[in-house]
């Protein structure tokens, strides 16, 4: 009997299939609450090899939803704790760590080596920088997201629309798990679900691309739709990183020096989301607008736009960091 053999004795798998996974390079965004079923579940399917992106250290307060971890590993890095864990769990599969954010400086380059592109970073700005890179390199995208009870999986780009285009407008607040508060189940629930898809994607078997699964435990329901032939935004606000701008750059600042003592880029002009109308930039200059998390920058952009401006960017400080 093999590591593999339930899995080998599905039709839908089998010796070949085994073998397609044993070639597949995935790339997981995030080794928290969803990224920990994530990872187990595609290293115990034996996804052969694994690039893991994660800037932050486990603390106490995750062990409630991210079993990867023990006691002993608060304070170390994710990235590394995860990658030892699952080494541990499965020799066979390799996993390449790396304690550092993904930003779009990095995104292209990690969606055109990968096979599939797991969204599990619990940050919008991340979510919409992913969605971008996977798109223009034709790669598969596992996204989801979760608060409290609920929340959505889905698999965007590759043949799919990508995520833009199914939530082209932001949340109304930056709720993350961290201010919001979160089930272990919930989350161990959706990550479970992004393996799965991710799976079915790597197979080629049933119809990931293109679907969207809903849940809500509070009430024990689960929906979904599919969202084929969803159309892309016209116009996006692409998300930037400070070495990405260019000299002719208007580059607006939205945090006040109490939030932020230094400006993102040092030709950063500071200027509070209230006034941004008065803004004038020169004809066709690029105007990119920078705030913590983006959802500033994102609804200074639609002030923006409404005026008239048309070329915006957006910059994410924490996903830049």
């Amino acid at each position: 009997m093999s590591r593999y053999a339930r899995q080998e004795i599905l039709p839908e798998v089998g010796t070949a299939g085994q073998s397609r996974l044993r070639r597949a390079h995935v790339a997981v965004i995030g080794a928290g609450g969803l990224g920990c079923p994530v990872l187990q579940y595609l290293v115990g399917a034996g996804v052969g090899r694994i690039t893991l992106y994660d800037p932050d250290h486990v603390e106490e307060s995750n062990l409630h939803r991210q079993p990867l971890y023990r006691m002993a590993d608060i304070t170390r890095p994710k990235a590394e704790a995860a990658a030892e864990a699952l080494r541990r769990f499965n020799p066979e599969v390799q996993v390449s760590a790396h304690v550092a954010a993904l930003h779009p400086g990095n995104a292209p380059a990690l969606a055109q080596a990968a096979d599939v592109v797991i969204d599990a970073a619990d940050s919008f700005a991340v979510s919409y920088t992913l969605s971008d890179a996977c798109r223009d390199a034709g790669t598969p995208l596992i996204s989801a997201s979760v608060l409290g009870q609920s929340g959505y999986a889905g698999g965007f780009c590759g043949p799919a629309p990508s995520l833009r285009a199914v939530f082209p407008e932001l949340p109304a607040t930056a709720a993350t798990c961290a201010s919001a508060g979160v089930f272990g189940p919930a989350v161990g629930l959706l990550g479970s679900l992004q393996a799965q898809l991710a799976l079915q994607v790597l197979l080629g078997i049933g119809t990931p691309l293109g679907s969207l699964v809903t849940l809500d435990l509070s009430s024990l329901r689960f929906g979904g739709f599919s969202f084929l032939g969803t159309p892309e935004p016209q116009a996006i606000w692409p998300f930037l990183c400070p070495e990405m701008l260019r000299p002719e750059d208007l580059v607006i600042e939205l945090r006040d020096p109490e939030e932020a003592p230094r400006p993102i880029a040092p030709p950063a002009r500071r200027l509070p989301p209230e006034e941004i109308g008065s803004l004038a930039p020169g004809p066709g200059q690029r105007v990119v607008l920078c705030c913590a998390t983006g959802l500033r920058a994102w609804r200074a952009a639609t002030q923006l736009q409404a005026g008239g401006v048309d070329t915006i960017a957006l910059m994410a400080a924490k996903a830049c960091a």
